[in-house]
């Protein structure tokens, strides 16, 4: 056996290549949110708020505002989480990228435990017009009793959760592999902006527990309303997709018709083809985030694990029946426009083809027309160069005609006109041949 290696004293990083400059960032993202500490019974107060066009510095000047937090550092928010103690409650901040939640964790206020029916839960640790105040615009307001009681009973305990939501019809089931609490609320927003949620949990549930419960059951309510931010989109966007599609078909018929010029018909496309791109370009951010936060609430409902109690809904069958046709109606629309701008893409395809053929039975007659000009400027001078043969040839007969008078004044015994007739035939072959001649050199120095 060999022998082991002493152990070292201390973790030393020359032992390490260096680190890549986002490690130790990636490596704490999944310490970044730590899950809270409740102890029951508890009152979690928790508003999520839409952040677009509000900056982290407005966010840290209204958390200067609470109690003791005057000189809090701009730092603590560059990690998107704190967590703030103040006296009698806690208050944690969290940014993400369309939303920050802030969520307060207090005592339950006396006469709201599980024996009251539909309690006030006004009785806040910290002043009504702080939260008021929060810069950015609601999307969710939950108010989360997490009381002690008895669950070995869950029928029993669901009535009396639904007493103590002010006896409207609920949701409730029984949460955890091994039923380790209750949960029951009616998804109805009170009087005062807030849901209520009522959690029912025996007294030895530890404090890791029920923040883990909390968290939940607040970010399940989070992402649902997240998702379902895609629908007036779509209800929006199916008006518009009915008459460009009905467009679409009419170009179609025009394009198979020829009912109309090819100009005509790509103004006319080119006008829908924009319209539709810049809906896309508008809604297909949210639609993909619908269907993102769609897949985190099907995930945090399989986290609860939950558990059917005897007359009433589960969470999950709940969000089955009323949230899932949302999210396929949202689904369908984008898959609705997705299929428009492709077929926009064929038919133009279609009249690019067109086009084309159109194009080249245009350059094909006027090929044959250059064809057509071609062979009669060839002929015309084939008949120019005729003429000139022979008008070269007069003009050489009369050079030899006039020649032949001087020799005869000079003396000689010559007929003038008996020479420049002899002479004809040979004038003509000559001039003919010295024609051809320049024609074979000037062709064969365009074959080079």
């Amino acid at each position: 056996m060999t022998d082991a290696l002493p152990p070292s004293p201390s973790p030393t990083r020359s032992a390490l290549p260096p680190d890549d400059q986002q490690r130790a960032l990636l490596h704490n993202e999944v310490h970044a949110r730590p899950t809270a500490r409740i102890r029951l019974p508890a009152l979690v107060v928790y508003v999520a708020v839409l952040n677009e066009g509000i900056s982290r510095e407005q966010e840290l000047a209204h958390l200067r505002l609470l109690p003791g937090q005057q000189d809090l550092p701009p730092e603590v928010l560059h990690d998107h989480f704190v967590r703030l103690r103040l006296g009698p409650c806690t208050l944690k901040w969290e940014r993400h990228s369309e939303y920050t939640r802030y969520s307060i964790v207090q005592s339950l206020p006396e006469g709201a435990g599980l024996e009251a029916e539909n309690p006030p839960l006004d009785a806040l640790a910290i002043d009504p017009a702080w939260l008021a105040a929060i810069p950015g615009k609601t999307i969710t307001a939950i108010k989360l009793a997490m009381v002690i009681g008895d669950i070995a009973n869950a029928p029993e305990a669901a009535k009396r959760g639904q007493r103590w939501l002010g006896g409207r019809s609920v949701v409730a089931s029984i949460m955890g592999t091994y039923g380790h609490s209750i949960a029951v609320t009616s998804f109805r927003l009170r009087d005062d902006g807030f849901e209520h949620m009522l959690v029912i949990a025996p007294e030895r549930t530890t404090e890791t527990r029920a923040g883990r419960i909390s968290q939940r059951l607040l970010e399940l309510e989070t992402y649902r309303m997240m998702a379902l931010r895609g629908l007036p989109a779509a209800k929006a966007l199916s008006p518009m997709l009915a008459e460009a599609e009905s467009r679409l078909a009419e170009i179609t018929a025009r394009l198979e018709n020829k009912a109309a010029t090819d100009q005509e018909l790509l103004d006319t496309l080119v006008a829908l083809a924009a319209r539709v791109e810049r809906a896309t370009a508008e809604n297909q951010y949210r639609f993909a985030a619908t269907q993102a936060y769609d897949a985190i609430v099907s995930q945090r409902i399989q986290e609860l694990r939950e558990k059917p109690i005897s007359g009433t809904q589960t969470i999950s069958e709940f969000m089955q029946r009323r949230l899932s046709p949302a999210i396929q109606t949202v689904a369908a629309t984008a898959q609705r426009l997705s299929g428009l701008s492709q077929r926009i893409e064929r038919t133009s395809a279609l009249l690019r083809t067109r086009v084309d053929i159109a194009t080249e039975s245009q350059n094909q007659q006027l090929l044959a027309q250059l064809t057509r000009g071609q062979d009669l400027q060839l002929r015309m001078q084939m008949t120019v160069e005729g003429l000139s043969i022979a008008a070269i040839s007069y003009y050489v007969m009369s050079l030899i005609y006039y020649g032949a008078k001087a020799v005869k004044v000079a003396g000689a015994p010559i007929s003038p006109e008996l020479v420049a007739g002899a002479l004809i035939p040979a004038v003509l072959w000559g001039v003919w041949r010295t024609n051809r001649r320049i024609h074979e050199k000037l062709h064969a120095e365009q074959g080079h």
